[in-house]
């Protein structure tokens, strides 16, 4: 057989004008003139309007946090999370990076009085409002209830947790949702303890329930 022959099937298909593949990389072909001069130059003027103004493009944008009472003013990537803004820029280490996935609570901090996974929070999502750390719970040498119960019933071990239980119980407490043992079970399990010292957790969350 020459190398010219063709076999049926090809002979047909010849026969029958250009292939689906051939037709399709023509019409791609035509659509691609026809489409990219108009979006690349839509690209073009896009990116000339951001370029000089925007602070993102520049990696760092000013950043203005209400942290335990006082105002700190920074310069931060964006991208930044709450967690490191108070960990490595502003030396408040008493939150805790544990999981960094939000699963494990060691980071909780207090957002308008509510309780947030810093590290699942961006620095430039708290701005104007009030945050409030382990570092600030007490009021000088008076320490918060909450801390006095966990000194009281030993509700540690390790203490890597501790802060993040302690943010927690408070704003549980005051969410009114530490009435009962099993109530507070349920809405302090965010918060792990890898020591196992939760008997002793609940023993002071529920006294500081009680006395309020």
């Amino acid at each position: 057989m020459h190398s010219d022959d063709q076999t049926p099937d090809a002979a047909n298909a010849a026969s029958q004008g250009p292939s689906r593949r051939s037709f399709l990389k023509q019409t791609g072909g035509l659509l691609g003139v026809a489409l990219a001069p108009p979006i690349a130059s839509q690209a073009e003027a896009l990116a000339d309007k951001l370029a000089p103004a925007s602070p993102i493009l520049s990696g760092q944008i000013n950043v203005s946090l209400n942290i335990n009472g006082q105002a700190k003013n920074l310069r931060l990537e964006p991208r930044t999370t709450l967690l490191d803004t108070l960990r490595e820029h502003l030396d408040l280490t008493g939150t805790k990076k544990g999981c960094d996935h939000g699963q494990c609570g060691a980071c909780t901090v207090h957002i308008d009085g509510k309780r947030v996974n810093s590290c699942l929070t961006l620095a430039v999502m708290a701005q104007g409002k009030q945050i409030t750390t382990i570092e600030g719970l007490a009021k000088g040498e008076e320490l918060h209830p909450m801390q006095e119960a966990f000194l009281k019933h030993d509700g540690f071990q390790c203490g890597y947790c501790t802060p993040g239980q302690i943010m927690s119980g408070v704003a549980c407490v005051k969410e009114g949702h530490a009435t009962t043992d099993d109530q507070a079970r349920e809405w302090m399990s965010g918060n792990i303890c890898r020591c196992g010292a939760y008997p002793n957790i609940l023993a002071a969350v529920r006294e500081v329930a009680n006395k309020g």
